[in-house]
């Protein structure tokens, strides 16, 4: 059985992920969609906000399931009993990072590959801080996030 998992810390989702999740879904036998705690950002949502909006979002796929966690990604993968790690990339500048990123995991757990996907072009541009600015200010996100992670997201900058 070939288990996946794809870490991020989907503060929102956006289709972007979703499109990552659909297509890796489709490569694995069981994909575990991992939320990470990332102590380098604040986020919009806890932990458990972002897990039930992807659980919601993700309920009709069979293989996926998914877990937070904190620490490191590699170690998470091991864990759930992994042997690929999916990442997606939107440009160029995110391979140069994610490269060095699965590199280094290859030599802490070498039993793990990470599998590249790149996003649809027509999600390349979008990131979850891009979406959070945007509603920051009051800006229309329904083309980047599914309706009731807009919902969700606009109640947040009310308060």
């Amino acid at each position: 059985m070939i288990v996946g998992v794809y870490p991020g810390s989907f503060d929102p989702i956006t289709y972007g992920h979703l499109d990552i999740i659909e297509r890796a879904s489709k490569m694995v036998d069981k994909l575990i969609v991992g939320v990470l705690v990332n102590s380098s950002k604040t986020p919009l949502f806890s932990m458990d906000e972002r897990v039930r909006m992807i659980e919601d979002l993700t309920r009709d796929y069979a293989n996926v399931e998914v877990r937070s966690f904190d620490g490191l990604t590699v170690n998470f993968a091991r864990d759930c009993g992994a042997t690929v790690m999916v990442r997606g990339l939107r440009a160029v500048t995110d391979f140069e990072y994610e490269l060095q990123l699965a590199q280094t995991n290859k030599v802490i757990a070498p039993d793990i590959d990470t599998m590249f996907l790149t996003t649809n072009l027509k999600y390349s541009y979008l990131s979850s801080s891009t979406v959070k600015e945007i509603a920051s200010y009051g800006g229309m996100i329904h083309e980047f996030v599914p309706e009731n992670v807009e919902k969700k997201i606009k109640e947040k900058y009310k308060k």
